[in-house]
């Protein structure tokens, strides 16, 4: 089938906002056209995909450079160097490497449980019988490929391409396939690295400076700070004080104290102050803040950089204001997956020289060597710890990098195919390191400068609240931009920055001096700190720096900061000039016709990327009427600081804010479509809506990420009053009509796999031929797999497998063992029967058989499902009536939903109401475009209510109903209208369950816990507590004992230990040996006190003593 470019499509259809390309534009209003510009340039995951194509294209190829050359210390003129690496695309590999069919997809991946994975190829020179040898594209190992990134198959595939491949156009990328299992790194948040950062005492919540020392890992103890700066450089007192103190004699007061340790200690040279540091010059050079590079034993960079750590302490006595704030967004970075997988191929590589080597040696150790030494074979045996070490990192979600003592666990995740919205929160989900139990409020609470870069109502509740966040629509993450050309721009500006070696201590510290860091580490000076930081922007808004360096100035430190490190979070704001933004309509005409992308906007100075410590030096509008003559930026689109996930509510600035919170919860559960080809797949458990529909009422958010092409509920007609009083908390009533149409109903697939093994003695598993006598074999077709279309029950077989008995001998000689196999089928266990949809036979990359099976059932709403609006407001159904039992307005509607009307005073969710008013309308009118509810936009309630009106409807919404039992009017108006609803993937199927007797713990002989092994109900400790108030002994000893595990047993009244048969093995009788009921878990606890030597004698009385 040839590929159909769908170029011109998008031109047919309606841009944005309902615009078509002919329409007038004005700069002002239409400069929200700017976003679909950026999604389109960056995505909603396109952080993800830029870092690892970051670490593909760039990283990769630093870490071989840093470590290319391996030598011998055997035959010192044996060496081995890799001269490049590259990573290629996807193929299929058999498991001898031989590639079979070149190209595969994704999806071939998800359905085989392979990994989607490239070569990674190097070029190779060593030397062989003292003659340099270069071989190219040697295989070193196989590196996982993030789908949609530069080197995946789907990498600015349209939507023809796609089709073909049978992926989703609509699947945001950005995951990994490792066999078979979709996997997630998520965004792991990090203190950032190289910065100074000064905390308060935990206890009192002051900053103590009197005697102040280094403290280090290498360091043995810590060192007074004024042993350390003579060992940097031998300054003499007189510079330390300079450097440290300046000439303000504030500080030089609070300093003073510290000369004294150097000479009680006896330091006054370089040579006493090494001698004193007995870890020596090495590691101060080396190891001792290591960021800053001592070049031919320069230690004057080092040592300016500790007295600026120093003087950082004394000011923070003086002025407590200056306390770093650990939570500031701005203290943050991001690790994406590219920088992630960066610290593990390092760490993998590194391991793999080591190993290479060690192994050649071995090699060349071996004399009389007819062949010479080939490296190439080791590296190919090597290679494959590497591959192993990327995959097994990814499928488990374990980060081990021992060089960094980093062990992480759950960094990656299993996507969530709730549904389609629950995959796109995942990836732009960010996980915190922080430890969940500590009850702290400092890291959980919403810091004013995530606005705008984090979403504040996306984040779950429970112990991980405030913890786990969300980016917010326009946010982007940064890559490294290397310094070395903005350190040379810096010195070439007007006025330019003086480099900082060239000045003493007094005069750097002078007023009005302001030392220029980058990255945090000060590297010049400047008397002009407004002008340089103007002159800076204006070269980055040309695009001669790249977009993403930040500078500001910070006036409490007398610092200007240049920020290009990765990890930053940031997002696009419009520039505006003497009070006029710098966006012009024929911009957005070229735009609109999609001669220009986002990017020429940054390169033109209209828009420019701002994070979180350049906002700070900023006056942002928020829209076009707040701009004064002060204003530096505008905000592109208000409804830009919710995130993905929460721009699916219409209105929510109408409503509270933690019903916000709980829909961004409910959103992700609710069933609806996953993707375009979720019948094509085969997952663990996948639900979809029959009928789904696009929302009435819906928010520009709906439109960018596309949640109105796969949409996950449906617009039920709702009437808000009370009935029958099964509406009480919350609960709905359902009509009974609207679920034979079709209202709610949704399938369940369910995979049950088999992997035929095989084992080392050369048996292997098989599937079995259908014995047709067993009543269990009924679904299975002659080839021992399950009929599609068949419907199974529980306990019936899906796949005869049959295992061999013997996997251990193996056949000496040529006499043929008989093989015998025993049964070890894949039944089908669920109570409800359910029907085969599809049977699949392939195999593994490993070469093994694999069968997979899906089952199907369709569930239409039951008493007791779970549904939602999209405003926090949950509830189950109460009662299904039938149509002609519910109220009709004289319209002749009948609502799908009752809802009760007491869910609205105290939750305040004024949201669903104007989503009511604004969808009736909407409806009324057939018009697409008042079913916008976009956040922070100002609500035409009044003229939804005109048109209303208009159409001979009530201005409120209200309208007259009949009662559909007593045929009487009711007595009010009543409110109705459409709400879009969602069914949530609580059933009451899933969780029904009851037990009389049933299955019992091997060991404790008690009932088993829990619904999958048909466990009883537990009555647990508090539960007998109140039992034991009311006094009901009988009750207690029923519940505790005679229906859990109550046995009878022997006992001895003479020697108090367990008899048996009457007989006590102690006492060697038979004469007080007496029956006794008692609970299994008692007497397996007596056992087991009594094999650890602890002695337990039972004393028991007759329940009826005889009279004495």
């Amino acid at each position: 089938m040839p590929y159909i470019d769908d170029g011109f499509e998008a031109l047919t259809k309606p841009f944005y906002n309902g615009k078509k390309l002919t329409d007038p534009i004005s700069a002002v209003e239409d400069k929200n056209q700017l976003l679909p510009a950026f999604l389109k340039v960056k995505g909603l995951v396109k952080q993800h995909i830029d870092s690892y194509n970051y670490f593909v294209d760039h990283e990769i190829k630093e870490i071989v450079k840093a470590n290319r050359i391996v030598k011998s210390d055997v035959d010192s003129s044996f060496w081995v160097e890799f001269l490049d690496i590259r990573v290629e695309s996807p193929e299929n590999v058999g498991q001898n490497g031989s590639t079979t069919n070149p190209k595969v997809t994704p999806q071939e991946c998800r359905l085989r449980d392979a990994t989607y994975s490239a070569r990674i190829l190097v070029d190779v020179a060593y030397t062989r019988e003292r003659q340099k040898v270069i071989r190219r594209n040697v295989e070193l190992a196989r590196m996982p490929v993030m789908l949609r990134s530069n080197k995946c198959h789907l990498y600015g595939a349209n939507n023809a391409k796609m089709e073909i491949m049978n992926e989703c156009p609509l699947d945001p990328g950005g995951y990994f396939i490792v066999r078979g299992t979709e996997k997630v790194i998520l965004i792991q948040e990090q203190l950032s690295k190289n910065r100074v950062i000064i905390e308060a005492d935990e206890k009192n919540n002051t900053v103590m400076a009197s005697r102040i020392n280094l403290q280090h890992n290498v360091l043995a103890e810590p060192i007074p700070i004024v042993i350390i700066l003579k060992a940097l450089g031998g300054l003499t007192d007189f510079e330390i004080m300079q450097l440290v103190t300046g000439s303000d004699a504030r500080y030089q007061d609070d300093f003073e104290i510290n000369f004294s340790e150097a000479v009680v200690a006896e330091v006054f040279t370089q040579q006493q102050a090494l001698d004193v540091i007995e870890e020596g010059l090495d590691a101060l050079a080396n190891i001792v803040i290591a960021h800053i590079p001592v070049e031919g034993l320069d230690f004057y960079p080092k040592a300016i950089y500790v007295a600026m750590m120093t003087r950082r302490v004394l000011m923070v006595r003086h002025n407590p204001k200056l306390v770093d704030d650990r939570d500031f967004v701005g203290n943050k970075r991001f690790e994406l997956a590219g920088q992630l997988l960066s610290l593990l191929f390092e760490d993998l590589f590194k391991n793999f020289l080591s190993s290479l080597k060690f192994n050649i040696e071995n090699t060349l150790k071996k004399q009389h060597r007819a062949i010479p030494a080939d490296p190439l074979l080791q590296i190919g045996a090597q290679g494959k710890h590497i591959t192993e070490g990327l995959n097994r990192a990814i499928q488990t979600g374990n980060w081990t990098v021992q060089r960094f003592r980093m062990n992480r666990a759950g960094v990656t995740h299993v996507l969530s195919r709730l549904s389609y919205i629950a995959a796109l929160g995942m990836m732009t989900r960010i996980s915190s390191q922080f430890e969940k139990t500590r009850k702290v409020s400092g890291p959980r609470a919403l810091q004013p400068s995530q606005w705008g870069m984090l979403c504040p109502s996306d984040t779950p509740e429970g112990e991980a609240c405030g913890l786990v966040k969300n980016l917010a629509l326009m946010t982007h993450i940064t890559t490294d931009a290397d310094e070395t050309p903005i350190k040379r721009w810096a010195f070439t500006l007007d006025p330019p920055a003086e480099p900082l070696r060239n000045f003493s201590g007094a005069e750097m510290h002078k007023k009005g001096t302001y030392i220029v860091h980058i990255n945090g580490t000060p590297f010049a000076l400047t008397r002009f700190p407004k002008r340089f930081a103007t002159n800076f922007r204006t070269m980055r808004r040309r695009g001669w720096i790249s977009p993403f360096v930040s500078i500001n100035v910070n006036e409490n430190l007398s610092a200007v900061h240049i920020a290009t490190d990765e990890g930053r979070i940031c997002r696009p704001y419009i520039i505006v000039k003497n009070g006029k933004p710098r966006i012009k309509e024929s911009q957005l005409r070229m735009l609109q016709a999609e001669k220009i992308t986002f990017d020429d906007f940054l390169r033109n100075g209209v828009v420019e990327y701002l994070d979180a410590n350049e906002e700070n030096d900023t006056l942002i509008a928020g829209t076009e009427k707040d701009i004064t003559k002060a204003t530096t930026h505008l905000e592109i689109e208000p409804f830009t600081l919710l995130g993905a996930v929460a721009g699916l509510i219409p209105f929510p600035h109408h409503n509270q804010s933690p019903r916000n919170t709980y829909q961004c919860a409910m959103g992700k559960q609710a069933i609806g479509a996953i993707a375009y080809n979720q019948f094509n797949r085969i997952d663990t458990l996948l639900l979809t809506m029959v009928y789904p529909q696009r929302p009435m009422v819906i928010s520009k958010t709906i439109e960018l990420i596309h949640y109105d092409k796969l949409p996950a509920g449906q617009n039920a007609t709702v009437v808000v009053m009370s009935y029958s009083g099964y509406d009480i908390e919350d609960a709905l009533v359902l009509n009974k009509a609207s679920l034979d149409r079709g209202f709610g109903r949704a399938q369940v697939f369910k995979k049950y796999a088999a992997d035929l093994q095989r084992y080392p003695n050369g048996s292997r598993e098989r599937i079995g031929d259908k014995d047709p006598e067993l009543d269990k074999n009924k679904a299975l077709s002659k080839d021992g797999l399950a009929d599609v279309g068949w419907m199974v029950e529980s306990g019936q077989v899906m796949i005869k497998k049959e295992s061999p008995q013997d996997t251990t001998s193996s056949t000496i000689g040529m006499e043929r063992r008989v093989e015998a196999f025993r049964e070890t089928p894949i039944t089908y266990k669920a109570a409800d029967p359910a029907y085969i949809d599809k049977v699949m036979i392939t195999q593994t990359d490993r070469e093994t058989q694999l069968i997979k099976v899906q089952t199907r059932q369709t569930r239409r709403p039951e008493i007791g499902d779970k549904f939602s609006s999209r405003h926090g407001q949950k509830g189950v159904v109460g009662i299904i009536v039938d149509q002609e039992d519910l109220p009709f307005s004289d319209a002749g509607i009948v609502p799908d939903i009752i809802m009760n009307p007491h869910g609205f005073p105290s939750r305040m969710t004024v949201g669903k109401l104007l989503e009511c008013l604004t969808g009736k309308a909407s409806i009324i009118k057939g018009r697409r475009d008042y079913g916008y509810g976009d956040a922070f936009r100002s609500h035409p309630l009044e003229a939804m209510s005109a048109e209303l009106v208009d159409a001979g409807f009530s201005w409120e919404g209200k309208d007259y109903f009949t009662s559909g039992i007593t045929g009487e009017p009711l007595q009010a108006y009543i409110f109705n209208g459409p709400i879009y609803y969602q069914r949530l993937k609580h059933m009451v199927q899933d969780k029904m369950h009851s037990r009389s007797r049933g299955p019992r713990a091997i060991l404790t002989r008690q009932p088993t816990e829990g619904r999958s092994r048909d466990g009883g109900l537990r009555l647990g400790e508090m539960e007998r507590d109140c039992l034991v108030a009311y006094g009901a002994s009988q009750l207690l000893l029923e519940r505790l004992m005679t229906s859990s595990d109550a046995v009878v047993l022997d006992v001895c009244q003479r020697c108090g230990l367990f008899g048996s048969k009457g007989y006590c093995n102690t006492c060697r009788s038979t004469q007080q040996v007496a029956k006794m009921t008692m609970p299994y878990a008692a007497k397996l606890l007596v056992q087991e006190l009594l094999s650890m030597n602890v002695g337990v004698r039972l004393q028991i009385e007759d329940e009826f003593p005889h009279p004495r």
